[in-house]
């Protein structure tokens, strides 16, 4: 729900179970790379839960890949639609579960961030990415969570950049990120607020 300019701040709606969202681009060619951070840290927190998401559909429509939890207090998302579609596949899995975006945490890669670094906000522009942009589209709204990764500067490509692999002398400083993104979402299913994991979670450089 967004206020209007002249009128008094609502409180944010936050019906139904907690909904996380890890981006990325479907397809093999794409496994490991920098623009799908999201989808590897939804992985690793998938294997400790130890079952597996189900397809998300509507009208015939594969949109995703989502795993609910047994008690029905979160589910994992996984877009199986390219990244800039990715605001259509929350929208159908909140429907689907019947919850609210400011319920929603995104995870997703940010190249404006340093290699290793983690940040999480509970609203704010997309800053140029076009999964967080889909998704603002989709919801109307900037007020969601997201935790954004540190995949380093792209220079003058970043196209090119987010879509390649890591370098092998950057694997050991990602999968501490990795990790340590996983255990910050499953925090966050679990209750805690934004405002406690940016305390206990963001960063500005990777873990020495």
């Amino acid at each position: 729900m967004i206020s209007g300019p002249d009128s008094e701040e609502a409180p944010l709606e936050t019906t139904g179970p907690r909904l996380l969202v890890g981006l990325g681009n479907p397809g093999p060619q794409y496994v490991a790379t920098r623009h799908n951070v999201g989808f590897d840290t939804l992985d690793l927190f998938a294997h400790r839960l130890g079952f597996e998401p189900q397809p998300l559909e509507k009208h015939g429509q594969r949109w995703g890949d989502l795993l609910v939890a047994s008690d029905q207090s979160f589910a994992l998302l996984w877009p199986l639609v390219f990244m800039n579609r990715s605001g259509g596949a929350v929208a159908v899995a909140l429907e689907e579960l019947n919850s609210s975006p400011a319920q929603t945490l995104v995870i997703t890669d940010d190249y404006h961030l340093p290699l290793g670094a983690l940040r999480i906000r509970g609203t704010g522009s997309c800053g140029g990415h076009n999964g967080l942009m889909d998704i603002q589209a989709q919801l109307g709204t900037e007020d969601y969570g997201r935790l954004r990764l540190g995949v380093g500067g792209p220079g003058e490509d970043p196209v090119d950049f987010v879509l390649d692999t890591f370098r092998e002398i950057e694997k050991k400083t990602v999968q501490e990120m990795l990790e340590k993104a996983s255990w910050a979402a499953e925090d966050w299913v679990k209750g805690s607020s934004l405002e406690e994991l940016q305390t206990r979670y963001n960063r500005r450089k990777p873990q020495a």
